[in-house]
Protein backbone atom coordinates (compact mmCIF):
# COMPACT_ATOMS: atom_id res chain seq x y z
CA UNK A 1 0.00 0.00 0.00
CA UNK A 2 0.96 3.34 -0.63
CA UNK A 3 2.24 5.46 1.96
CA UNK A 4 0.80 8.83 2.80
CA UNK A 5 3.17 10.93 1.40
CA UNK A 6 2.81 9.26 -1.89
CA UNK A 7 -0.74 9.75 -2.18
CA UNK A 8 -0.70 13.03 -0.85
CA UNK A 9 1.68 13.21 -4.10
CA UNK A 10 -0.77 12.14 -6.23
CA UNK A 11 -3.73 14.05 -5.18
CA UNK A 12 -1.61 17.21 -5.81
CA UNK A 13 -0.78 16.11 -8.93
CA UNK A 14 -4.32 15.37 -10.08
CA UNK A 15 -5.30 18.93 -8.93
CA UNK A 16 -2.60 20.63 -10.79
CA UNK A 17 -4.55 19.12 -13.83
CA UNK A 18 -7.49 19.88 -12.88
CA UNK A 19 -6.27 23.40 -12.15
CA UNK A 20 -5.40 23.01 -16.29
CA UNK A 21 -8.60 21.41 -17.18
CA UNK A 22 -10.56 24.15 -15.52
CA UNK A 23 -8.44 26.64 -16.90
CA UNK A 24 -9.81 25.88 -20.34
CA UNK A 25 -13.58 25.97 -19.11
CA UNK A 26 -13.35 29.32 -18.23
CA UNK A 27 -11.50 29.67 -22.21
CA UNK A 28 -14.87 30.62 -23.62
CA UNK A 29 -16.21 32.72 -21.58
CA UNK A 30 -13.43 35.38 -20.75
CA UNK A 31 -13.52 35.14 -24.99
CA UNK A 32 -17.12 36.30 -25.14
CA UNK A 33 -15.89 39.74 -25.39
CA UNK A 34 -13.54 39.47 -28.14
CA UNK A 35 -16.02 37.76 -29.84
CA UNK A 36 -18.44 40.55 -29.77
CA UNK A 37 -15.46 42.88 -31.19
CA UNK A 38 -14.94 40.28 -33.93
CA UNK A 39 -18.85 41.29 -34.81
CA UNK A 40 -20.49 38.33 -33.18
CA UNK A 41 -23.95 39.88 -31.38
CA UNK A 42 -23.63 39.09 -27.74
CA UNK A 43 -26.68 36.41 -27.12
CA UNK A 44 -24.80 34.50 -30.14
CA UNK A 45 -21.40 34.96 -28.31
CA UNK A 46 -23.06 34.39 -24.68
CA UNK A 47 -24.66 31.38 -26.11
CA UNK A 48 -21.78 29.79 -26.74
CA UNK A 49 -21.31 29.19 -22.88
CA UNK A 50 -24.47 27.23 -23.44
CA UNK A 51 -23.25 25.50 -25.83
CA UNK A 52 -19.93 24.00 -23.75
CA UNK A 53 -21.70 23.71 -21.03
CA UNK A 54 -24.30 21.51 -23.09
CA UNK A 55 -21.30 18.52 -23.29
CA UNK A 56 -18.69 19.66 -20.71
CA UNK A 57 -21.11 19.34 -17.73
CA UNK A 58 -24.30 17.49 -18.33
CA UNK A 59 -22.70 14.66 -19.64
CA UNK A 60 -20.95 14.49 -16.94
CA UNK A 61 -23.42 11.57 -14.61
CA UNK A 62 -23.31 9.69 -17.99
CA UNK A 63 -18.94 9.47 -18.12
CA UNK A 64 -20.10 9.03 -14.30
CA UNK A 65 -21.32 5.96 -14.29
CA UNK A 66 -18.83 4.45 -16.37
CA UNK A 67 -16.11 5.50 -14.41
CA UNK A 68 -18.12 3.42 -11.25
CA UNK A 69 -18.67 0.78 -12.88
CA UNK A 70 -15.18 0.25 -14.82
CA UNK A 71 -12.73 2.88 -14.08
CA UNK A 72 -11.28 4.38 -17.37
CA UNK A 73 -8.20 5.99 -15.91
CA UNK A 74 -7.30 7.15 -19.84
CA UNK A 75 -10.54 9.63 -19.69
CA UNK A 76 -8.48 11.67 -17.73
CA UNK A 77 -5.43 12.35 -19.77
CA UNK A 78 -6.96 11.85 -23.40
CA UNK A 79 -10.22 14.13 -22.11
CA UNK A 80 -7.39 17.36 -21.23
CA UNK A 81 -5.52 16.60 -24.49
CA UNK A 82 -8.94 17.03 -26.31
CA UNK A 83 -10.25 19.99 -24.80
CA UNK A 84 -7.22 21.95 -25.14
CA UNK A 85 -6.77 21.07 -29.10
CA UNK A 86 -9.93 21.94 -29.74
CA UNK A 87 -10.46 25.15 -27.94
CA UNK A 88 -7.23 26.31 -29.33
CA UNK A 89 -8.71 26.57 -32.69
CA UNK A 90 -11.62 29.03 -31.34
CA UNK A 91 -9.19 32.46 -32.34
CA UNK A 92 -9.23 30.97 -35.92
CA UNK A 93 -12.62 29.77 -37.01
CA UNK A 94 -14.84 33.07 -38.17
CA UNK A 95 -18.07 31.33 -39.23
CA UNK A 96 -20.72 30.99 -36.22
CA UNK A 97 -21.58 27.74 -36.72
CA UNK A 98 -18.30 25.78 -36.83
CA UNK A 99 -17.28 27.49 -33.88
CA UNK A 100 -19.88 26.35 -32.12
CA UNK A 101 -19.65 22.93 -33.34
CA UNK A 102 -16.05 23.02 -32.02
CA UNK A 103 -17.11 24.69 -28.87
CA UNK A 104 -19.67 22.06 -28.34
CA UNK A 105 -17.41 19.52 -29.02
CA UNK A 106 -14.55 20.55 -26.83
CA UNK A 107 -16.52 20.38 -24.06
CA UNK A 108 -16.49 16.60 -24.44
CA UNK A 109 -12.60 16.45 -23.31
CA UNK A 110 -13.75 18.11 -19.33
CA UNK A 111 -16.48 15.75 -19.18
CA UNK A 112 -14.44 12.54 -19.25
CA UNK A 113 -11.65 14.19 -16.81
CA UNK A 114 -13.57 15.11 -14.15
CA UNK A 115 -15.67 12.35 -12.57
CA UNK A 116 -12.71 10.14 -13.09
CA UNK A 117 -10.10 12.73 -11.19
CA UNK A 118 -12.81 13.44 -8.28
CA UNK A 119 -13.02 9.50 -7.74
CA UNK A 120 -9.51 8.90 -7.72
CA UNK A 121 -8.90 11.89 -4.97
CA UNK A 122 -11.59 9.94 -3.44
CA UNK A 123 -9.94 6.90 -3.09
CA UNK A 124 -6.62 8.26 -2.28
CA UNK A 125 -8.09 11.11 0.30
CA UNK A 126 -7.95 8.50 3.63
CA UNK A 127 -10.42 10.37 6.35
CA UNK A 128 -9.68 13.78 5.12
CA UNK A 129 -12.20 13.53 2.23
CA UNK A 130 -13.57 16.54 2.75
CA UNK A 131 -10.08 18.13 2.97
CA UNK A 132 -8.50 16.94 -0.33
CA UNK A 133 -11.55 17.05 -2.07
CA UNK A 134 -11.61 20.52 -1.58
CA UNK A 135 -8.28 21.43 -2.34
CA UNK A 136 -8.95 19.19 -5.86
CA UNK A 137 -12.10 21.76 -6.59
CA UNK A 138 -9.63 24.72 -4.96
CA UNK A 139 -7.02 24.29 -7.49
CA UNK A 140 -9.73 23.83 -10.47
CA UNK A 141 -11.21 27.24 -9.10
CA UNK A 142 -7.84 28.67 -9.27
CA UNK A 143 -7.74 27.89 -13.03
CA UNK A 144 -10.85 29.28 -13.30
CA UNK A 145 -9.73 32.39 -11.85
CA UNK A 146 -6.16 32.49 -13.44
CA UNK A 147 -8.11 31.94 -17.45
CA UNK A 148 -8.99 35.65 -17.50
CA UNK A 149 -5.71 36.97 -15.56
CA UNK A 150 -3.27 35.06 -18.67
CA UNK A 151 -6.09 34.82 -21.60
CA UNK A 152 -7.86 38.48 -21.41
CA UNK A 153 -4.29 40.32 -21.78
CA UNK A 154 -2.16 37.87 -24.05
CA UNK A 155 -5.44 37.95 -27.00
CA UNK A 156 -5.57 42.11 -25.96
CA UNK A 157 -2.26 42.05 -27.54
CA UNK A 158 -1.90 40.05 -30.21
CA UNK A 159 -5.91 39.24 -31.15
CA UNK A 160 -7.58 36.04 -31.52
CA UNK A 161 -5.01 34.53 -33.83
CA UNK A 162 -2.75 33.53 -31.47
CA UNK A 163 -5.55 30.77 -29.18
CA UNK A 164 -3.53 27.93 -31.18
CA UNK A 165 -0.95 28.71 -28.48
CA UNK A 166 -2.62 28.07 -25.96
CA UNK A 167 -3.04 24.22 -26.17
CA UNK A 168 0.86 23.54 -24.96
CA UNK A 169 -0.63 23.99 -21.48
CA UNK A 170 -2.95 20.74 -22.26
CA UNK A 171 -0.85 18.64 -24.10
CA UNK A 172 1.74 19.20 -21.25
CA UNK A 173 -0.31 18.76 -18.48
CA UNK A 174 -1.94 15.43 -20.22
CA UNK A 175 1.52 13.71 -20.39
CA UNK A 176 1.89 14.19 -16.85
CA UNK A 177 -1.20 12.92 -15.65
CA UNK A 178 -0.37 9.82 -17.95
CA UNK A 179 2.72 9.22 -15.38
CA UNK A 180 0.90 10.45 -11.89
CA UNK A 181 -2.34 7.92 -13.00
CA UNK A 182 -0.76 4.88 -12.91
CA UNK A 183 -2.12 2.55 -10.10
CA UNK A 184 -4.81 4.50 -8.69
CA UNK A 185 -7.96 2.30 -9.13
CA UNK A 186 -10.97 3.32 -7.90
CA UNK A 187 -12.96 0.23 -8.15
CA UNK A 188 -11.37 -2.70 -6.90
CA UNK A 189 -13.76 -5.64 -6.54
CA UNK A 190 -16.41 -6.07 -9.21
CA UNK A 191 -20.05 -4.64 -7.84
CA UNK A 192 -22.22 -6.79 -5.96
CA UNK A 193 -26.37 -6.50 -7.00
CA UNK A 194 -26.68 -4.99 -3.91
CA UNK A 195 -23.71 -2.30 -4.18
CA UNK A 196 -26.12 -0.10 -6.39
CA UNK A 197 -24.76 3.21 -7.54
CA UNK A 198 -28.29 4.88 -6.61
CA UNK A 199 -29.61 2.99 -3.26
CA UNK A 200 -33.27 3.54 -2.88
CA UNK A 201 -34.61 6.62 -1.62
CA UNK A 202 -31.13 8.78 -2.62
CA UNK A 203 -33.33 10.96 -5.33
CA UNK A 204 -34.60 13.26 -3.29
CA UNK A 205 -31.56 14.49 -1.38
CA UNK A 206 -29.69 14.54 -4.27
CA UNK A 207 -32.51 16.11 -5.99
CA UNK A 208 -31.85 19.01 -3.11
CA UNK A 209 -28.25 18.98 -3.70
CA UNK A 210 -28.22 19.45 -7.10
CA UNK A 211 -30.72 22.24 -6.75
CA UNK A 212 -28.38 24.37 -4.95
CA UNK A 213 -25.67 23.54 -6.78
CA UNK A 214 -27.90 25.10 -10.09
CA UNK A 215 -28.12 28.25 -8.55
CA UNK A 216 -24.75 28.38 -7.44
CA UNK A 217 -23.55 27.70 -10.39
CA UNK A 218 -25.40 29.74 -12.45
CA UNK A 219 -24.62 33.03 -10.60
CA UNK A 220 -20.79 31.72 -10.81
CA UNK A 221 -21.33 30.95 -14.70
CA UNK A 222 -23.44 34.35 -14.79
CA UNK A 223 -21.34 36.75 -12.91
CA UNK A 224 -17.65 35.37 -15.36
CA UNK A 225 -20.02 35.96 -18.50
CA UNK A 226 -21.30 39.68 -17.73
CA UNK A 227 -19.56 41.22 -14.75
CA UNK A 228 -16.69 42.39 -17.05
CA UNK A 229 -19.65 43.51 -19.65
CA UNK A 230 -21.05 45.11 -16.58
CA UNK A 231 -18.10 46.90 -15.55
CA UNK A 232 -17.47 48.16 -19.08
CA UNK A 233 -20.60 49.97 -19.15
CA UNK A 234 -19.47 51.13 -15.67
CA UNK A 235 -16.13 52.56 -17.68
CA UNK A 236 -13.34 49.64 -16.76
CA UNK A 237 -11.21 49.14 -19.33
CA UNK A 238 -11.05 45.17 -20.70
CA UNK A 239 -8.08 44.49 -18.43
CA UNK A 240 -8.98 46.38 -15.41
CA UNK A 241 -11.89 44.29 -15.39
CA UNK A 242 -10.38 41.11 -16.26
CA UNK A 243 -8.24 41.78 -13.09
CA UNK A 244 -11.59 42.34 -10.85
CA UNK A 245 -12.66 39.10 -12.30
CA UNK A 246 -9.61 37.46 -11.42
CA UNK A 247 -9.90 39.07 -7.42
CA UNK A 248 -13.61 37.07 -7.55
CA UNK A 249 -12.66 34.00 -8.75
CA UNK A 250 -9.18 33.31 -6.97
CA UNK A 251 -11.25 34.25 -3.59
CA UNK A 252 -14.00 31.64 -4.26
CA UNK A 253 -10.73 28.68 -4.85
CA UNK A 254 -9.56 30.19 -1.58
CA UNK A 255 -13.72 30.33 -0.46
CA UNK A 256 -13.64 26.57 -1.03
CA UNK A 257 -10.61 25.71 0.56
CA UNK A 258 -11.65 27.27 3.52
CA UNK A 259 -14.90 25.56 3.77
CA UNK A 260 -14.31 21.96 3.19
CA UNK A 261 -11.68 22.52 5.83
CA UNK A 262 -14.31 23.93 7.98
CA UNK A 263 -16.97 21.37 7.06
CA UNK A 264 -14.09 18.08 7.89
CA UNK A 265 -14.86 19.66 11.57
CA UNK A 266 -17.79 21.48 12.04
CA UNK A 267 -20.90 21.12 9.96
CA UNK A 268 -21.37 20.82 5.65
CA UNK A 269 -24.76 21.80 6.10
CA UNK A 270 -23.71 25.23 8.47
CA UNK A 271 -20.69 25.71 5.51
CA UNK A 272 -23.48 26.02 3.21
CA UNK A 273 -25.96 27.60 4.55
CA UNK A 274 -23.78 30.24 5.85
CA UNK A 275 -21.52 30.65 2.47
CA UNK A 276 -24.41 31.17 0.13
CA UNK A 277 -26.79 33.66 2.30
CA UNK A 278 -23.32 35.46 2.91
CA UNK A 279 -22.72 35.49 -0.55
CA UNK A 280 -26.15 36.96 -1.59
CA UNK A 281 -25.11 39.85 0.99
CA UNK A 282 -21.87 40.65 -0.14
CA UNK A 283 -22.58 40.34 -3.84
CA UNK A 284 -25.34 43.07 -3.44
CA UNK A 285 -23.16 45.09 -1.11
CA UNK A 286 -20.66 45.20 -3.85
CA UNK A 287 -22.65 46.75 -6.06
CA UNK A 288 -24.21 49.40 -4.15
CA UNK A 289 -20.09 50.31 -3.42
CA UNK A 290 -17.16 52.11 -4.78
CA UNK A 291 -13.31 52.14 -4.62
CA UNK A 292 -11.25 49.74 -2.48
CA UNK A 293 -14.70 48.90 -0.63
CA UNK A 294 -15.91 47.30 -3.41
CA UNK A 295 -12.83 45.10 -4.16
CA UNK A 296 -13.23 43.94 -0.68
CA UNK A 297 -16.29 43.25 -1.03
CA UNK A 298 -16.21 41.37 -4.45
CA UNK A 299 -13.74 39.14 -3.24
CA UNK A 300 -15.67 38.11 0.00
CA UNK A 301 -18.52 37.29 -2.36
CA UNK A 302 -16.30 35.13 -4.26
CA UNK A 303 -15.27 33.70 -1.29
CA UNK A 304 -18.49 33.09 -0.14
CA UNK A 305 -20.00 31.64 -3.24
CA UNK A 306 -17.89 28.72 -3.73
CA UNK A 307 -16.93 28.27 -0.27
CA UNK A 308 -19.44 25.20 0.01
CA UNK A 309 -18.11 23.78 -3.45
CA UNK A 310 -16.36 20.84 -2.32
CA UNK A 311 -19.22 20.10 0.34
CA UNK A 312 -21.90 19.50 -2.05
CA UNK A 313 -19.44 16.83 -3.83
CA UNK A 314 -19.05 14.82 -0.53
CA UNK A 315 -22.49 15.17 0.16
CA UNK A 316 -23.75 13.39 -2.97
CA UNK A 317 -20.77 11.02 -2.54
CA UNK A 318 -22.04 10.44 1.14
CA UNK A 319 -25.88 9.90 -0.47
CA UNK A 320 -24.12 7.55 -3.06
CA UNK A 321 -21.27 5.27 -1.07
CA UNK A 322 -21.20 3.48 -4.15
CA UNK A 323 -20.81 5.75 -6.76
CA UNK A 324 -18.20 8.39 -5.99
CA UNK A 325 -17.74 9.63 -9.83
CA UNK A 326 -21.46 9.50 -10.42
CA UNK A 327 -21.94 11.95 -7.49
CA UNK A 328 -18.82 13.84 -8.95
CA UNK A 329 -20.83 13.75 -12.22
CA UNK A 330 -23.94 14.89 -10.71
CA UNK A 331 -22.14 18.18 -9.00
CA UNK A 332 -19.40 19.10 -11.06
CA UNK A 333 -21.38 18.70 -13.88
CA UNK A 334 -25.35 18.23 -13.94
CA UNK A 335 -25.89 20.40 -11.33
CA UNK A 336 -23.20 23.12 -12.50
CA UNK A 337 -24.17 22.67 -15.92
CA UNK A 338 -27.93 23.15 -15.58
CA UNK A 339 -26.89 27.07 -14.02
CA UNK A 340 -24.61 27.34 -16.99
CA UNK A 341 -27.22 26.65 -19.41
CA UNK A 342 -29.04 29.71 -18.26
CA UNK A 343 -26.47 31.95 -19.12
CA UNK A 344 -27.40 31.77 -22.77
CA UNK A 345 -31.24 32.60 -22.10
CA UNK A 346 -29.80 35.36 -19.42
CA UNK A 347 -27.30 36.81 -22.64
CA UNK A 348 -30.74 37.60 -24.90
CA UNK A 349 -32.26 39.23 -21.78
CA UNK A 350 -29.08 41.33 -21.03
CA UNK A 351 -29.42 42.84 -24.75
CA UNK A 352 -32.79 43.99 -24.30
CA UNK A 353 -31.99 44.99 -20.71
CA UNK A 354 -28.25 45.47 -19.85
CA UNK A 355 -26.25 43.70 -18.28
CA UNK A 356 -26.98 45.98 -15.22
CA UNK A 357 -29.43 44.46 -14.24
CA UNK A 358 -28.63 40.66 -15.19
CA UNK A 359 -26.04 41.14 -12.60
CA UNK A 360 -28.40 42.14 -10.18
CA UNK A 361 -30.79 39.55 -10.24
CA UNK A 362 -26.96 37.02 -10.31
CA UNK A 363 -26.42 38.63 -7.28
CA UNK A 364 -29.87 37.60 -5.53
CA UNK A 365 -29.89 33.69 -6.80
CA UNK A 366 -27.32 32.62 -3.90
CA UNK A 367 -30.09 33.79 -1.38
CA UNK A 368 -32.38 31.09 -2.90
CA UNK A 369 -30.04 28.70 -2.87
CA UNK A 370 -29.21 29.25 0.70
CA UNK A 371 -33.02 29.09 1.53
CA UNK A 372 -32.96 25.80 0.05
CA UNK A 373 -30.28 24.63 2.48
CA UNK A 374 -32.22 25.44 5.54
CA UNK A 375 -34.32 22.08 4.43
CA UNK A 376 -31.09 19.71 4.82
CA UNK A 377 -31.35 17.13 7.29
CA UNK A 378 -28.58 15.95 9.70
CA UNK A 379 -28.28 12.87 6.73
CA UNK A 380 -26.57 14.98 4.85
CA UNK A 381 -23.25 15.02 8.01
CA UNK A 382 -23.01 11.43 7.93
CA UNK A 383 -20.20 9.74 6.08
CA UNK A 384 -21.39 6.12 5.17
CA UNK A 385 -17.59 5.66 3.15
CA UNK A 386 -14.02 6.54 2.89
CA UNK A 387 -13.84 5.98 -0.26
CA UNK A 388 -15.26 4.49 -3.57
CA UNK A 389 -12.81 1.34 -2.94
CA UNK A 390 -14.47 0.21 0.58
CA UNK A 391 -16.90 -2.51 0.65
CA UNK A 392 -19.74 -0.97 2.46
CA UNK A 393 -23.33 -2.47 2.57
CA UNK A 394 -25.88 -0.72 0.21
CA UNK A 395 -26.90 2.60 2.23
CA UNK A 396 -30.59 3.36 2.37
CA UNK A 397 -32.41 6.87 3.07
CA UNK A 398 -35.12 6.49 5.30
CA UNK A 399 -38.39 8.07 3.06
CA UNK A 400 -39.90 10.74 3.85
CA UNK A 401 -37.35 11.55 6.31
CA UNK A 402 -33.86 12.17 4.11
CA UNK A 403 -32.21 10.28 7.39
CA UNK A 404 -29.56 7.50 7.36
CA UNK A 405 -29.67 4.77 9.55
CA UNK A 406 -26.18 4.09 11.30
CA UNK A 407 -23.40 2.80 8.76
CA UNK A 408 -21.87 -0.40 10.04
CA UNK A 409 -18.23 -0.63 11.73
CA UNK A 410 -18.29 2.71 12.75
CA UNK A 411 -18.08 4.34 9.65
CA UNK A 412 -19.95 7.20 10.82
CA UNK A 413 -17.47 9.62 11.50
CA UNK A 414 -20.71 12.50 12.70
Amino acid sequence: MENGKFRRARIMALSAGHCVNDWYMNFVQVLIPFFIMSGFPIGKSAFLVTAFTCTSSVMQPLFGIIVDRTDRRWMIIAGTAWMAALLSLTGLVRGYPLLFAVVLLSGLGTAAFHPQASAMVASLSGSKRGFWQAFFIASGNLGWALAPLLIVPFVNAFGLGVTPYLAIPGVLTAAVLAIVSRGVNIVKKKRSSSQAIFPEGSVLPLSRIVFIVMCRSLTYFGMVAFLPIYLSEKGFSIGRSGNLLFLMLAAGAAGGLIGGFISDRWSRRGVLRVSLLLAAVFFMLFLKSSGTLSFVLLGLAGACLLGSFSVTVVMAQTILPHGAATASGLMLGLGTGIGGLGVGILGHAAGVYGAGRIVMILALVPAAAGIISLTLGKSYEKDTSKSNTTDVPETKFIQGTDELPDAPNGLNER
